[in-house]
């Protein structure tokens, strides 16, 4: 019991972090000093200035580590059990480095500022450089963790909409055109990728017009892309001739293999990694049925592959996992377009991977069950090496 109120103890002492760091961009006393912070590095959190970084941590660290260490004892005195004063020597472990940076006593950095380029993308339980790089570079008002990513989580940090560039393949469907008014509200700089050139958008958006396997013309406007959400599809019913077999898959498969591979393709600076991001419609079908035989096994392999694909991206690659919405493709839907939409976005910006949005209880059981088995499964078997971009244009 003691070791669990340690840990209790710990994650109180990240809370307090979390929140004195937010106040320091919100409450005047203590921003100005915690802007120092901010001048102290440059984009490869190198120190700009030795000066300014040793006042940044007399002045910033050593105060948030003050108050990690003043409220963690108080805690521990007032409930009266040892275990909670673990978290008060864990705050210490920060109090004391911080002090002897800001007297020029210690000069290694924290892990999260070490200098380099960034090597893995962001960590979604534990905050890594590359996370914390985009709280400096990317949006200062978002990504406020310090150690864990759960406060971010809760209160809808852990992804900055605001300024990014993003695109919508389908941006002509139901839940395209409700994906696009919801990004817009949160500040998104929204391009629309559809294959029916007559749609009417709003004049603000960016509209490009695309033919399946066209793919990589589209690379140029990739390259300027933050966020793509492959949303595009086709849903065949019951029909299985080879021409609806070909179809199918064409669409719901290798299109979006290919926009997948091309996309990658264009992560080549060390910021990259950090801002930018994959979104893709693979839908339930990938663990319960679909009634279209069809759609299940196309969108089942393109799930599949992407779990595979996952392993080794130079970005984050979520999931949209989706239960029936009113469609074009679907008239039969139960769930509005507009709130899965919403859904959708609320929860990326709490960083969930796999964003499961349906129904049915059943899939919120399975769908994490069977992903982690399958990636484990993939990870442990295969040699994770790159797909090769000739074999996604390659002939059914």
């Amino acid at each position: 019991m003691q070791f669990i109120l340690g840990l209790v103890s710990i994650l109180f002492a990240e809370v307090v972090r979390d929140i004195y760091h937010i106040a320091g961009h919100y409450w005047q006393p203590i921003k100005q000093y915690h802007l120092l912070h901010h001048k102290a590095y440059r984009r490869d959190f190198s120190i700009a200035n030795m000066e300014l970084y040793q006042k940044s941590q007399l002045y910033n660290d050593v105060p948030e580590a003050l108050c990690m260490v003043g409220l963690t004892a108080a805690t521990a005195i007032l409930t009266q059990n040892p275990g909670m004063w673990l978290g008060c020597i864990y705050s210490v472990a920060f109090l004391i480095p911080a002090f002897l940076r800001s007297q020029g006593m210690l000069l290694a950095t924290d892990l999260s500022h070490k200098p380099g380029d960034l090597v893995g993308i962001p960590a979604q339980w534990r905050v890594n450089r590359t996370y914390h790089w985009r709280h400096h570079f990317d949006e200062t008002n978002a990504y406020y963790a310090g150690h864990f990513t759960s406060v971010d989580r809760i209160i809808g940090t852990s992804l900055a909409l605001k300024g990014k560039v993003v695109a919508v393949t389908g941006a002509s469907g139901t839940l395209g055109q409700a994906l696009i008014e919801e990004l817009s509200l949160q500040g998104a700089k929204v391009v629309a990728i559809t294959t029916n050139p007559a749609t009417v958008f709003k004049n603000e958006i960016k509209v490009l017009s695309w033919q399946l396997g066209a793919e990589s013309e589209l690379l140029s406007h990739l390259q300027e892309v933050d966020i793509l959400i492959v949303n595009h599809g086709v849903n065949v019913y019951g029909d299985c001739s080879p021409a609806a077999i070909q179809k199918s898959y064409e669409v719901n498969t290798f299109s979006t293999l290919r926009l997948t591979e091309l996309f990658l393709s264009t992560i080549t600076a060390s910021a990259d990694r950090a801002t930018k991001e994959l979104w893709i419609n693979t839908s339930e079908a990938e663990v319960n049925p679909a009634f279209s035989p069809l759609y299940e096994l196309s969108k089942r392999t393109l799930g599949d592959l992407i779990t595979l694909r996952r392993l080794d991206a130079p970005c984050i690659i979520r999931k949209l996992v989706l239960g029936p919405f009113k469609s074009q493709l679907n008239p039969y839907g139960i769930m509005s377009s507009r709130w899965v939409a919403w859904g959708i976005v609320a929860l990326a910006k709490r960083d969930f991977r796999n964003i499961i949005i349906t129904i049915n209880p059943i899939t919120y059981l399975v769908f994490p069950i069977k992903d982690f088995c399958q990636s484990n499964y993939f990870r442990f078997f295969t040699k994770r090496e790159k797909i090769a971009p000739d074999l996604l244009n390659r002939d059914v």
